[in-house]
């Protein structure tokens, strides 16, 4: 009985461990997110929500975490939060988007795709785009 409590007691211990290692390691990335999201859009005024944005005005694109920002120089930005799913965001991958008409819009699929594969790493839609300009 004995063969089998300890096996089974390390196995819930180390799952237990893994558990809040994974949920620090969330913690710490989520703040560096913000933070990266503080600098980028630092000195700028978000303002009313948009459903689309036009593509060849906001050529730039620069991701943090779960979110992209489009940019049209320094002082022209949009936000779009994607709410998860597309896993390749943050390590760089491909941004391929399927549009249905001329311009980027709210619920449009996102994918990620590996550059060196070509394997698809994740798909997910676009948010709202907010604009954040100079006041």
């Amino acid at each position: 009985m004995y063969r089998f409590l300890l096996p089974a007691a390390l196995l819930i211990g180390g799952t237990a461990a893994l558990s809040a290692d994974t949920k620090g390691y969330e913690a710490r990335q989520a703040a560096q997110d913000k933070a990266e999201l503080d600098k980028q859009l630092a000195g700028l005024v978000p303002g009313k929500p948009q459903t689309c944005i036009d593509p060849i005005r906001y050529r730039d694109t620069t991701r943090v975490g779960d979110t992209i920002l489009y940019k049209n120089g320094r002082n022209d930005i949009m936000r779009t939060d994607t709410g998860g799913g597309c896993f390749g965001l943050r390590r760089g991958d491909a941004i391929v988007t399927k549009t249905f008409g001329s311009q980027l819009c709210r619920g449009d699929i996102v994918r990620t795709v590996d550059l060196t594969s070509h394997i698809p790493s994740g798909s997910c839609s676009f948010g709202d785009f907010i604009p954040y300009r100079k006041p």
